[in-house]
């Protein structure tokens, strides 16, 4: 029988890796900002946060455009405009769904850990279906630091009762990677951002680096990273 010892998990981010939700986050952000006189957000600005937990971008924005409001009323506000897009509209990245499934229905334990709210990322998995293969979940709420420290992902691996040096990480941006990395975890790194395949995060041992993102991104290739984690 296997053992915590033996056996191994799977952990996936949820925002631009389980989930095209960058979108999402993007507008939230803008339409927060907005309410509060900024009107220059572009999504090229956005893209620098990916990877990165709510509370530290908005820590930084809010140093950056001068914004008088305590963090807790921006978290609260860039929560309530994302949970009303995410509930509206999520899409699953196809391939990725097909992994989750298999790897449910061969008992594979999994976790999602992610920068974003437990509120956030309940909202997306209910509304994507994903909810009933994924219940482990650890949020930015879970744990002291964000990525890149690895709390989240050891987090992960405590609840399910797995080493973190056999847990497969599923990300798409450096700091997750490198979190991964900090944790002792393999990983399989699918880039959102193309410009960010370069970056030193996406070069640790035990990562699979995918250059292509999504489009290069199969479930039967992830899978068989998985497996031969286990040997």
């Amino acid at each position: 029988m296997s053992t915590s010892r033996t056996r191994t998990a799977v952990i996936f981010d949820l925002d631009g890796t389980l989930v095209d939700s960058e979108p999402n986050y993007y507008e939230a952000g803008r339409r927060l900002l907005e309410r509060y006189g900024v009107t220059d957000f572009t999504w090229e600005r956005h893209t620098d946060f990916i990877g990165i937990g709510t509370r530290e971008t908005l820590e930084i924005l809010k140093e950056e455009y001068g914004i008088d409001a305590p963090i807790e009323e921006l978290l609260a506000g860039k929560n309530r405009h994302y949970l009303e897009l995410a509930r509206a509209a999520t899409e699953v990245f196809p391939e990725m769904r097909t992994l989750v499934e298999r790897l449910h229905a061969e008992g594979v334990p999994m976790a999602v850990a992610s920068g974003s709210s437990r509120a956030a990322i309940e909202a997306v998995l209910g509304g994507t279906g994903l909810d009933a293969y994924l219940t482990t979940l650890v949020s930015a709420e879970d744990v002291e630091r964000g990525k890149p420290a690895p709390d989240v992902f050891l987090e992960a691996a405590r609840r399910l009762g797995v080493e973190p040096a056999r847990c497969v990480v599923l990300e798409d941006a450096p700091p997750g990677a490198a979190a991964a990395t900090a944790a002792r975890m393999r990983c399989i790194a699918v880039p959102y951002v193309p410009e960010t395949v370069d970056d030193p995060a996406f070069g640790g041992a035990g990562l699979l680096l995918l250059r292509g993102g999504q489009a290069e991104f199969t479930a039967r290739a992830a899978y068989d990273f998985v497996m031969a984690a286990r040997r």
